[in-house]
């Protein structure tokens, strides 16, 4: 009789600890992020999209979580790497949507692994809100795939936000009219360079020398060599993080001094200051930030405390904004039916670090197109809907 009431006890008490695990497992949302940790995006990744996710689930868990209807709900993040390749982006979205039966998904990092995955990630039915994908097919895909939103802006807006500076400079009398243009071809050089060359023609420039390379290009000294031969006034190159920095180290070396220089992404990162420091001031490249905004003062204290490292100054905050979107849908729907927090992205407003984010045609059309060093700082000096861009500096001699 006492073995069978022992026998009784324990297996009571099993059930009550099946039970409690049962609920302690549907109390926590599990949230799937494949990015590039290797490969030639691995090192941008790590700057603009990993310390964010940290910082934004962080965040979450330590005031209690989402609030999910009448619960908190803490998350989980499930790390993935996708080593910078389409095929392996697609394989780890299908691993996290059928294995790992995530709830909801980090978007992925860059323009064209965004755009590989879009195709599967609405076939699961998860929110895809992309925060570092700029393209011209925004509008297009955020009427093919419902379920996501754009918040980087278009290739066009980016570079019209280029030849507006440019030309903003050279009204000013600190350059001229001659440009040479280069591009990485991939999806975002690409669309950038396609939406460039008319916008500086159109604002009066003369492209004096035009080429592009491929992704992961090491040796970019044949490509400053050729644009300095051409004498041009000022340089443009729609360029990924590894090929911005080894365009502008060779751009000091063959003493290429034009009065405008601009690189692509990874001009604003804080690596980018630290490794050129003075001479970086009067660079242009994508993005900016208001230095004034106090939000964005307190986001980047957060990133820095947290992470131990400085956020860009252009996508990062993006991309944590995203993050606040994903989070304020989920509750706004009190539930983590991927449907219901999908309609919620058309709704209301939300309230981000970058301002009020409306995505009722799923897209973000307020961005800053254009930064520049200044004294230290990369100030957005041109912007679509955005107030309070500074003027553009001309780019003195390399020191």
């Amino acid at each position: 009789m006492l073995r069978k009431l022992t026998t009784m006890l324990a297996a009571s008490a099993a059930a009550i600890l099946m039970a409690g695990g049962i609920a302690a497992a549907q109390d926590v949302i599990k949230i799937g992020a494949s990015a590039p940790k290797t490969g030639p995006l691995g090192a941008p990744a790590a700057v603009t999209h990993w310390p964010n996710i940290k910082l934004w689930s962080e965040e979450v868990n330590k005031r209690g979580g989402l609030k999910v209807g009448d619960k908190q709900m803490k998350v989980e993040i499930i790390e993935l790497d996708d080593k910078t390749t389409a095929d392996e982006a697609i394989k780890n979205i299908t691993r996290l949507a059928t294995v790992d039966k995530v709830d909801f998904l980090v978007t992925p990092y860059a323009t064209g692994l965004n755009a590989a995955t879009a195709p599967l990630i609405a076939k699961f039915g998860y929110p895809h809100i992309a925060t570092t994908a700029a393209t011209d097919n925004v509008a297009e895909f955020a009427k093919r795939w419902p379920n996501s939103a754009w918040m980087l802006g278009t290739s066009r807006q980016l570079a019209e936000g280029a030849a507006e500076a440019l030309k903003k400079l050279r009204d000013s009398g600190a350059i001229g009219k001659r440009v040479a243009l280069v591009n990485v071809a991939d999806a975002f050089g690409l669309e950038l360079v396609r939406a460039g060359k008319p916008a500086l023609e159109k604002a009066g420039f003369e492209i004096v020398y035009e080429t592009s390379y491929p992704l992961g290009t090491q040796d970019v000294a044949p490509i400053i060599s050729a644009a300095k031969a051409a004498n041009p006034d000022a340089f443009v190159a729609f360029s990924y993080p590894p090929d911005t920095f080894a365009l502008t180290d060779q751009a000091r070396i063959q003493k290429f001094d034009v009065g405008a220089f601009y690189v692509g992404v990874g001009t604003a990162f804080p690596s980018y200051i630290g490794r050129f420091k003075d001479a970086a001031n009067g660079v242009m490249g994508v993005g900016g930030i208001d230095p004034n905004s106090q939000a964005i003062a307190d986001y980047r204290k957060r990133h820095k405390d947290v992470t131990g490292v400085e956020p860009d100054s252009w996508a990062s905050a993006v991309t944590y904004a995203g993050l606040e979107i994903l989070g304020q849908a989920i509750e706004r729907a009190g539930t983590i039916d991927r449907a219901k927090v999908v309609a919620e992205l058309r709704k209301a407003p939300f309230k981000t670090v970058i301002g009020e984010v409306d995505l009722k045609d799923g897209i973000n059309h307020k961005v800053w197109t254009v930064g520049q060093w200044q004294d230290g700082v990369f100030n957005g000096v041109a912007a679509d809907g955005i107030p309070g861009a500074k003027a553009p500096v001309k780019k003195e001699p390399w020191k």
